[in-house]
């Protein structure tokens, strides 16, 4: 008996299908299917990842584009594409559906459906009374192409449903196909599908009952079964509809846009021509030998494999960059390419780093380049909307980003179908970070009233593991364009996001990666946007014009090699972190390539690998630096003979094992994907005895697979490595040489990076930098450089009070008098609200003419404000307004016939501070503490160095950080600030299990533990955990907490 499943549908169908379409097409093939239509519903996000697996797996299953639709809540069919046109006329109604409704829903009309002219139409009816006329209509306008879809899922009314199907079909003269309707790969699955149900109707498992699925029948069936409930004419119907569908997912062919090649060249000569402008540009004193052999090398990988447009679509979107003065930077494995280099798409010189092109372009791999161009997170969306200018909606759209269930989505949603009280969700998710993932949340069930052992403790359990990674939605991909020739809409459906302006394709990058076909990274980088507001106000205030050309042509200095070496480097690039801070000391980086190094070395790979230690103990001379062979040691001689970065394990493959270039990028993908699926295992017996036949001892190449398969817990490429090492050493030298314009830089680019504002502040403050406080006379919406009574200082700008209004920063500038505010009523007849004003108050910002900020609240008791609610009590506000401002005396001061409000005391006026900025320029809360006698005897930042290695300490400070690494093995590494810099602490898992509350909840902490000291680097070992955080009940302090 042959069959062909032709209505399944996959997880895609969110919240319906209970089965990933690659289980859906592996079961299929295992029950001896002859085809399998995956027809989610008025979506192909699925088809790739059946057509993927079924490629992978070399399954004999014949798949089939569909989808499934609803016609006014009543009608409900199928389209099939039996054809490439047929395959476009779905991907164009899709389109058009999704194009008329908000995000996540659409819209068919009856019009799509009459224009249908070359999909397959399986009707299947729904036992209504309108079922006649949706079947006269449909066999009115598509009789030729048109089936009636039975489907039998043993339901109470399901003979008479055959009846029925059979009538309409001997009536309307249209064939039977037989349907599963189904929804799941196995009957197993039940459970979780009616979970899915849940979920979508919002309800308890116990409320569904309508809803649910009375049976397992949406299963995918054996044909055995099938047998007895399809008539065998019904069966064949399937399997010949099937054999009629010649339409292949991969016979799509991606065309390249081309109205940027100039008339009369070819886009490989046009390509040429700039990439030798480029060279000249970038090689002034001429090209070296090796540099030119590479050229002429990628140039001619780039004709072959036809990706010249390609690289010309990215160099026209630099360029526009470049013509707008927008910062822009190429990564990635891009970096590798010297043709890129010239096109000016990345800034790291190929004679700086180990250039590897086959990590970018490989024949044998035949996968699209992947180019990841950064532009400043501030302007992206003006790159993004020249790409749409330039193209059209119709032939540009973002790629996907599939949201799928974690933990603890999973976890809140599975648990609000099993009626568990919110709260206690809440709670118990708030308290999960990625140790529980390790050391398994199930046990602390008990915390929810469940028993891991009871029968709903199971359940949950179940269906929390089954639903991970399930996915939700379809969001847009961070800066992933697909731009293509024709209209986009013939090659993959697009719908509408959230944001009005941008549209998504329904694929993500892995469906793209899959079919070959290219997208053009558009990625977004604050520190590009802090490094250019940084040159402006450089070029303000000290007359230097400055690029980040310039400074890398600096790269060698030794001023901000030692700031480097001491981990002074809060807010610096990628070297800001607990874990590189922690390594800087004892890497010491003294040049660019260093720089390269220590980004790439503080990652799980080198990490796992056991790359690290034997890296600094050669380094420092302790270990002698041995090569088993000069081909290793030309791969290795940068990093000291240990294998650093993805490229030289990629290389290693190669000469030491005998890899082409194909073979040891498949290395690469396998290393990618290892943790998921243990590819990497395959590659161990060809790599050892690859280099056995060379040679080689077995336990170098032991070693060496070992160390590949470290770098499959996530490694760095030298590439991209280069890349951020050029930001990491522009940001330092900023940071060396115009600390106020640097911070004020990064403050007025937030959010990014590790710090929050206070934190940065608290480190200019720790750099000598004068802050000036927020103040209606002289502050901006922004941070300002100025200058002060002993050089450049900091003002700090409105946009740090929280929830200040962008109107009422407007209105208080636009209405300041040039001899600024007097009184704090002023402020209430410019038109502020009385929000704005109690923000401004409690920051204190009236300062220059209030005694204090009671005082300026007081004053300000009694008068009406703005309000929608009283803006028709007087009319003639404006008037009063403009009558008080002219009447003001500039020489005049606030004193008023107001009595003397007392003046807040240290606690208050930290708690207001906090509170409404996040920051106090006062007194910093452990200064407060320690001076208020709360704390007892303990030791500042600064003093750690005064104290032996393995002594008894007691630190203090605000909790700004909690990091856990997955190669941490559950450790959590803290960051304490107390008032004279920041406290690391590391939490063992024993001492987090036994002091949660604390470890996971407290702002403000005292730590009691052990001193321990390696080189210049100190940290402390927690013992005890005591959370002061009641001493500040008021405060609204955050940690930057990554788990």
């Amino acid at each position: 008996m042959k069959y062909a499943e032709l209505f399944c549908q996959s997880n895609f169908s969110f919240l319906t299908g209970a089965s990933h379409a690659e289980e859906l097409a592996i079961q299929a093939d295992f029950l001896r299917y002859q085809a399998l239509a995956i027809t989610d519903e008025c979506s192909v996000a699925g088809v790739v990842k059946a057509h993927t697996a079924i490629k992978d797996h070399q399954l004999s299953i014949k798949q089939i584009v569909g989808s499934m639709f609803w016609l006014n809540s009543e009608c409900q069919f199928i389209l099939l594409c039996p054809t490439r046109e047929a395959y476009a006329e779905l991907c164009r109604i899709i389109t058009n559906a999704r194009r008329r409704a908000e995000k996540g829903d659409y819209q068919l009309s009856e019009w799509d459906i009459l224009s249908v002219q070359h999909c397959f139409i399986l009707w299947l009816p729904c036992y209504q009374e309108t079922d006649h006329h949706w079947g006269h209509w449909l066999t009115q306008h598509h009789s030729h192409r048109l089936w009636l879809g039975l489907q039998r899922h043993l339901n109470a009314n399901d003979k008479a449903f055959i009846k029925h199907c059979e009538a309409l079909s001997a009536e309307l003269h249209l064939p039977i196909v037989a349907c599963g309707g189904v929804l799941m790969h196995t009957a197993t699955r039940l459970p979780l599908q009616h979970t899915l149900t849940a979920i979508k109707h919002g309800a308890t498992l116990e409320s569904i009952g309508p809803h649910m699925l009375t049976n397992a029948e949406r299963a995918l069936r054996t044909k055995e079964k099938l047998s007895k409930l399809f008539k065998p004419e019904w069966l064949l119907e399937s399997h010949l509809i099937a054999e009629r569908c010649k339409f292949n997912l991969g016979s799509l062919r991606y065309e390249y846009p081309s109205e940027l090649i100039p008339n009369q060249m070819t886009p490989i000569g046009y390509l040429r021509a700039l990439t030798e402008q480029g060279k000249n540009k970038r090689f002034p004193n001429g090209t070296p030998e090796h540099i030119e052999q590479t050229i002429d090398k990628e140039l001619m990988l780039i004709e072959q494999l036809d990706y010249a447009f390609f690289f010309l679509t990215i160099h026209d979107i630099v360029m526009f960059a470049k013509r707008q003065n927008i910062l822009y930077q190429g990564r990635g494995s891009a970096a590798n390419s010297v043709v890129c280099y010239c096109l000016e798409i990345t800034a790291v010189d190929p004679r700086q780093v180990s250039v590897l092109f086959e990590r970018f372009i490989s024949k044998e791999r035949n996968e699209p380049p992947d180019i990841d161009v950064d532009f400043e997170h501030e302007r992206r969306e003006e790159v993004i909307q020249y790409i749409y200018k330039k193209y059209g909606r119709e032939r540009a759209a973002l790629a996907a980003s599939v949201i799928s269930y974690r933990l603890k989505s999973a976890i809140r949603d599975i648990g609000k179908t099993l009626g568990i009280n919110e709260t206690q969700l809440d709670f118990f998710i708030k308290n999960i970070n990625r140790r529980d993932h390790q050391l398994g949340w199930q046990a602390q069930l008990i915390e929810l009233g469940l028993k891991p052992e009871s029968l709903k403790g199971e359940q949950f359990i179940s269906l929390v593991n089954e639903i991970m990674g399930f996915p939700r939605h379809l969001s847009q991909h961070v800066g992933g364009f697909v731009i293509s020739s024709g209209p986009l809409y013939e090659l993959v459906p697009v719908e509408n996001t959230a944001m009005k302006e941008r549209t998504v394709i329904q694929w993500d990058k892995d469906d793209l990666e899959s079919l070959g076909l290219l997208k053009v990274d558009v990625l977004a980088l604050g520190m590009l946007t802090a490094i250019r507001k940084c040159f402006s106000l450089v070029e303000k205030h000290h007359g230097q014009s400055l690029s980040i050309a310039d400074i890398t042509r600096r790269k060698d200095e030794p001023n901000v090699y030692n700031m480097i070496q001491k981990a002074d480097t809060v807010g610096v690039f990628q070297i800001e972190s607990r874990a590189q801070m922690s390594m800087l000391p004892r890497l010491k980086p003294t040049c660019y390539y260093d720089l390269v190094i220590q980004i790439a070395i503080v990652r799980p790979g080198p990490i796992q690998g056991d790359m690290v230690h034997p890296f600094l103990k050669r380094r420092d001379g302790i270990e002698p630096i041995t090569y088993p062979s000069d081909e290793v040691k030309q791969v290795l001689s940068r990093t000291m003979g240990v294998p650093i970065f993805q490229e030289q394990v990629i290389k290693l493959a190669m000469v030491a094992a005998g890899f082409s270039g194909g073979e040891a990028d498949q290395l690469r993908r396998a290393m990618a994907s290892w943790k998921k699926n243990g590819e990497l295992i395959k590659f161990k017996t060809k790599l050892i005895n690859g280099m056995l036949d060379r040679g080689y001892e077995k336990e170098f190449a032991e070693r060496i697979f070992e160390q590949i398969c470290g770098f499959g817990e996530y490694g760095f490429p030298e590439s991209h490595s280069a890349s951020f090492a050029v930001l990491a050493y522009c940001s330092a030298w900023l940071k060396y040489y115009y600390p106020e314009a640097f911070y004020t830089s990064l403050l007025n680019s937030l959010p990014m990076g590790f710090y929050s504002a206070a934190q940065l502040i608290q480190d200019a403050k720790r750099h000598s930098i004068t802050i000036l406080p927020v103040c209606v006379n002289h502050s901006n919406h922004q941070h300002t450089v100025v200058s002060g009574p002993s050089g450049l200082a900091i003002r700090l700008g409105f946009r740090l009070v929280k929830g200040l209004s962008t109107d009422g920063i407007r209105q208080l500038s636009k209405a300041r008098p040039s001899h600024g505010y007097q009184h704090p009523s002023q402020l209430q007849h410019i038109g502020l609200n009385k929000r704005d004003i109690e923000l401004l108050t409690s920051a204190d910002a009236m300062h220059e003419f209030a005694n204090n900020r009671y005082q300026a609240r007081w004053s300000m008791m009694d008068s009406i404000t703005d309000l929608p609610l009283f803006q028709h009590i007087n009319e003639d506000s404006h008037t009063q307004s403009n009558n008080c401002q002219n009447n003001t005396n500039p020489n005049s001061s606030y004193q008023g016939n107001e009595p003397q409000i007392e003046a807040p005391n240290d606690m208050q006026i930290l708690v207001e501070d906090l509170s409404s900025m996040g920051v106090s320029l006062t007194q910093h809360p452990i200064t407060l503490l320690d001076n208020s006698k709360l704390l007892g005897p303990f030791t500042r930042q600064k003093d750690l160095t005064q104290k032996a290695h393995q002594s008894m300490i007691t630190v203090a400070g605000l909790v700004t950080g909690r990091q856990s690494p997955a190669t941490a093995a559950g450790v959590t590494f803290l960051t304490l600030e107390d008032d004279t810099g920041n406290v690391n602490v590391v939490v063992w898992k024993a001492t987090a299990r036994a002091q949660k509350q604390a470890y996971l909840t407290a702002k403000v902490l005292m730590v009691k533990g052990i001193l321990e000291r390696e080189g210049d680097v100190t940290h402390i070992i927690a013992g005890r955990l005591i959370d002061l955080t009641e001493h500040f009940e008021q405060i609204d302090t955050h940690s930057r907490d990554f788990h």
